[in-house]
């Protein structure tokens, strides 16, 4: 692997961590009862949003091929329905507890991963396909994940906007 390659992944790498870093600094300005509540009106509430994304990270681990993953339970309610369409869901101090345990189980992986591996494919494309369409690898899932969690963390902000 050339170095400016690694350095990429490095670069992509601390800028994940950053999002998820500044989540967990934001997810722990808020009391359960905080979460509870929509970021606006008739929208998401707090909650939903961190079940949202737990399930999404969840998920990045067979992605990318990293292992099973740790809390298949939480897709039906937060992958698959809209909030408030699933009655029973866990509660907001276990959803912080899981959203804990896969970040720290999918940051394992991450930070072991060699550069060159990155540039592999995901789970989703098959090793056939996989060099008609190169861009289909494990970074760019990385990258398109973090997207996803800033524009999920901004809507997580308008919660200590609105009280």
């Amino acid at each position: 692997m050339n170095k400016p390659n690694e350095l990429f992944v490095k670069m992509v790498i601390d800028a994940w961590s950053n999002e998820i870093n500044a989540t967990n600094a934001l997810l722990k300005k808020f009391a359960d009862e905080q979460l509870m509540r929509e970021v606006s009106p008739s929208r998401n509430r707090g909650m939903y949003l961190l079940g949202h994304l737990t399930a999404v990270h969840d998920r990045m681990l067979p992605l990318l091929r990293f292992q099973d993953a740790l809390h298949p339970e939480l897709d039906k309610p937060f992958l698959d329905e809209a909030d408030k369409a699933v009655a029973d869901l866990p509660s907001v101090a276990q959803l912080r507890a899981q959203w804990k345990e896969v970040n720290d189980a999918l940051m394992d992986h991450i930070a072991r991963l060699p550069a060159a591996e990155w540039f592999t494919r995901h789970a989703n494309i098959s090793e056939g396909d996989f060099p008609k369409e190169p861009h289909r690898n494990r970074l760019n899932v990385l990258l398109s994940r973090m997207s996803h969690l800033a524009y999920h963390r901004g809507q997580l902000v308008l919660l200590s906007e609105n009280v």
